[in-house]
């Protein structure tokens, strides 16, 4: 064990004492407070060294942190390429209430620009989320959307349909937030579906439920011209394979449904299962399972989904919703 000097012992002059050497190039002097030096105490002095050894070091790591971020950073946008929010080579026109940037305004926006998009030459801030190349996103509200233009182009054989349904009761998910606005009834009965559907070779609808709307839905179904003929089941899952339960007033939740409907002509074949085992993600993000069977079930067709998000943009796929 090192022995420690006697404070009382004879004080070693402070012109002993040397400064520290640095050990890099280019970096800042750090000057060692000369207060220090009067007390003469050898291991004070080496502590001080130290010190500044220590403060030396910091600065070259943060000078190498600094540099890898910038280079990481050039990488990450050299890289980054948003496609266009509306490709009308798909059949789908630009409706006039929507102002679709263009290929040169998106190829040069940042993750901090603003580029027009929505009604009434509203912006939005694009950020680093990369939509599919071959989607329609159209963000529009469906409450004042110009549906007349968009059927009288062109009629679906799928319909997708998450409607964000009003809950009547003032605390219905006990405590968690819903972080979308709802729609009546009556609000999401004024959607022209039976428009939009393709009467000629028949459509397809595929509507998500909640358990206090089970009746509500059969009877939209029906006034939009559309039979009940099955239903889809979506048993949620955590990452570990086992039911991520969730809130509910009597049982909790770990399904959801989404009944399907048909309008035409009846008839086909058995393509894929009525139950899908998905993990559940984020609030009212529905599994990609179901868009799987959906263009399993209705190969090359045109889809359209009402009510969509960033998470459901898929290629050849019309997506209509304000959260785009």
């Amino acid at each position: 064990m090192t022995n420690i000097r006697n404070p009382r012992s004879p004080e070693k002059p402070a012109s002993k004492l040397k400064s520290p050497t640095k050990k890099r190039e280019n970096l800042p002097d750090f000057d060692v407070d000369p207060d220090f030096r009067t007390f003469g105490d050898e291991k004070l002095g080496e502590l001080r060294k130290l010190e500044v050894e220590l403060r030396l070091e910091i600065s070259f790591l943060s000078q190498e942190l600094t540099q890898l971020y910038k280079v990481n950073e050039q990488k990450r946008r050299k890289k980054r390429s948003d496609p266009p929010l509306l490709n009308e080579e798909e059949g789908i026109p630009a409706i006039s209430e929507i102002s679709v940037p263009t290929e040169a305004e998106v190829s040069r926006a940042t993750s901090t620009d603003l580029v027009p998009s929505g009604v009434n030459g509203e912006t939005r801030e694009i950020a680093s989320f990369v939509a599919p190349p071959h989607c329609i996103p159209i963000k529009a509200n469906v409450q004042n959307f110009d549906w007349k233009s968009l059927y009288q182009a062109t009629q679906f054989d799928v319909i997708l349909i998450d409607p964000p349904w009003q809950l009547a009761q003032p605390a219905p998910t006990r405590g968690v937030a819903i972080a979308y606005s709802q729609l009546t009834d009556a609000h999401i009965q004024k959607l022209p579906l039976n428009e939009l559907a393709n009467k000629d070779t028949g459509c397809w609808l595929f509507i998500w439920v909640i358990n206090a709307k089970y009746a509500t839905s059969f009877e939209l179904m029906s006034n939009w011209g559309f039979d009940y003929v099955d239903d889809v089941t979506w048993v949620k899952t955590t990452v570990n394979r086992k039911l991520a339960k969730g809130h509910g007033h009597y049982l909790q939740h770990a399904k959801e449904s989404c009944l399907v409907g048909r309008l035409g002509q009846k008839g086909g074949q058995s393509v894929g299962e009525d139950v899908i085992f998905a993990t559940r993600k984020g609030q009212s993000q529905k599994p990609g399972e179901l868009y799987d069977l959906i263009e399993k079930l209705v190969p090359n067709g045109k889809y359209i989904e009402i009510f969509g998000r960033r998470n459901n943009l898929r290629n050849y796929w019309v997506t209509i919703g304000n959260e785009l």
